[in-house]
């Protein structure tokens, strides 16, 4: 009888079969992050309608009394604040709302417009369509959030868009130095933002900045920038509640009624 061959197996090993990539996700914050978030909110309002005046001390166990919530989400909610420039802390001392004099806040006005006249005048020179699309969103957000009145959106966005025409410049001691002088004076432009008419002239100036931007007029950039910075600060001054604002110089004395 003819002899069988047996055909021989394979004795490499079965490729397993590569695991399906799990699409990726955010990571959920956790339930005291999330309530930490929302008592930084309602802080900053309480801070920008003056209930909690500049120069007062935030108490933790007071506040925690009056949100319902233990200390730990208070201290985390503080520290959101100091990172975006309402709150000092003062060591030995405790944590305070940000004080600054009217001439401080001036002159802070004057260093801002420099700056942001700058990264506008470099923003015409290198727009690219991404940042072009996203300063579209902005504006538009912004005419949505003066059409409901809502100033606290306005205001963010707001902070975004100066925060895009600073990324232009590429200059990460610019950007830097902007964002400082911003924080100290987030008291004093968030309430200004309460008015609609301020808004809407606001982002009118906003657009006229992004037009030239856009078209690559660097020169009008950086002009209308600046203006807008300076035009900006007049308004403010104008509409200044005084005796809600720290003194620059001491008061003049109270004349004696007859």
């Amino acid at each position: 009888m003819p002899t069988r061959t047996a055909t021989p197996r394979s004795t490499a090993p079965a490729r397993a079969k590569a695991p399906s990539k799990a699409p990726n996700k955010a990571p959920a914050l956790k339930p005291e992050q999330g309530l930490a978030h929302g008592i930084c909110e309602q802080l900053q309002q309480l801070i920008y309608s003056g209930e909690v005046a500049p120069g007062e001390r935030l108490n933790e166990a007071a506040l925690a009394l009056r949100m319902g919530t233990s200390r730990g989400p208070i201290r985390e909610a503080i520290r959101m604040l100091t990172g975006i420039g309402l709150v000092v802390a003062v060591r030995n001392r405790g944590v305070f709302v940000r004080q600054i004099s009217v001439r401080e806040m001036l002159e802070i006005y004057e260093l801002r417009a420099l700056l942001f006249g700058f990264a506008a005048q470099q923003a015409a020179e290198h727009l690219s369509d991404a940042d072009r699309q996203e300063f579209e969103q902005l504006l538009d957000g912004m005419d949505a959030a003066c059409e409901a009145g809502e100033g606290q959106r306005y205001y963010g966005l707001n902070l975004r868009f100066h925060a895009l025409v600073m990324a232009q410049c590429h200059n990460q001691r610019a950007q830097q130095a902007y964002e400082d002088h911003a924080k100290e004076l987030h008291l004093y432009r968030r309430r200004y933002f309460n008015a609609t008419l301020n808004m809407r002239r606001s982002n009118s100036e906003h657009r006229r900045i992004f037009e030239a931007i856009s078209s690559g007029s660097a020169d009008r950039a950086a002009k209308l920038a600046q203006a807008h910075v300076l035009q900006g600060r007049q308004r403010l001054l104008s509409t200044l509640d005084m005796p809600a604002v720290p003194p620059a110089l001491p008061a003049s004395p109270v004349r004696k009624q007859a």
